[in-house]
């Protein structure tokens, strides 16, 4: 999932190369401006990332190739593109397969509620996350 450690990367040299601001970003994708900052983020733990929607909006708008922007591996093209949770060659129905990949994206994605656990989960001492996991019966 090499995408996942270069897409904020690559989504800033898009930006820049289309001389874009993230307020022109957030209003191709229609979010708001600090969601479109958060996919930028540097920290992996403060950066989110596009929906399916957002990302098409965005390759379409900017004329950017969507392997491009997720730098999707090129080694053996089988005529597949795999992504977790979603592969289908180039003869399958695109609207169906951006379905599937969008289901798949939510089944993943934290909620809010979730995401708070795991930050105090993260900042908590070492004796305290044991403690939390002997609780869960890890």
């Amino acid at each position: 999932m090499r995408y996942l450690q270069s897409f904020h990367r690559r989504l800033r040299q898009i930006r820049d190369k289309s001389q874009l601001t993230r307020e022109d970003v957030a209003s191709i994708c229609n979010v708001g401006e600090d969601r479109v900052a958060s996919w930028e983020a540097e920290d992996s733990r403060q950066r989110t990332y596009p929906g399916v929607t957002e990302l098409l909006d965005l390759c379409i708008r900017t004329e950017t190739a969507v392997d491009e922007l997720l730098d999707l591996d090129d080694t053996g093209d089988t005529g597949q593109l795999e992504l977790p949770g979603l592969t289908f060659t180039r003869g399958d129905d695109l609207s169906t397969a951006l379905k599937q990949l969008e289901q798949e994206i939510k089944r993943v994605e934290l909620s809010d509620e979730e995401a708070e656990l795991l930050r105090r989960f993260r900042k908590t001492s070492a004796e305290n996350r044991r403690m939390i996991l002997q609780i869960l019966g890890r």
